[in-house]
């Protein structure tokens, strides 16, 4: 699968603040090695190569880790699991307010993008509705120039 990336805002040190303020929320070595690879990882990363790439860096890590961090970082609004037409899910760095995606049937890559009618609609439909949107996703499937011919 190919990743286009748009940079990430999130930095370890928000990561330290937030959890350490909330129960349960250690920041062992192994929680900050795996969120460090997520959020620099270049893309949306399945837990198989978050595993991969903790192992690499500490080795004897196991994938049962990988797993509860990911949990926890997704319990405290740091991570979000991302279902991009594929079997198993893709974690990445939560970015404030939301991101699109368009996702390739045929080749599989994902290009994330920024589009100001979207955050419109999100604004308009937020104060239309009386509600705090905390965060927006946006999946568009199609077939890129590459697969298209």
């Amino acid at each position: 699968m190919q990743i286009i990336r748009v940079s990430i805002k999130m930095a370890t040190v928000k990561l330290n603040k937030k959890i350490l303020k909330k129960p349960g929320g250690r920041l062992t070595s192994q929680r900050s090695l795996i969120f460090d690879i997520i959020s620099k990882g270049g893309g949306h990363l399945g837990a198989a190569e978050i595993y991969a790439r903790a192992w690499r860096r500490m080795p004897g890590i196991s994938l049962s880790t990988v797993y509860r961090a990911i949990s926890k970082f997704k319990q405290l609004g740091l991570v979000e699991e991302c279902h991009l037409g594929q079997e198993h899910h893709h974690y990445e760095a939560l970015q404030n307010g939301g991101h699109f995606h368009l996702v390739c049937l045929g080749c599989g890559a994902v290009i994330e993008f920024e589009y100001p009618l979207v955050k419109r609609i999100r604004n308009e439909v937020a104060k239309a509705r009386r509600f705090n949107i905390v965060n927006a996703e946006v999946n568009l499937s199609g077939y890129c120039a590459r697969c298209r011919g």
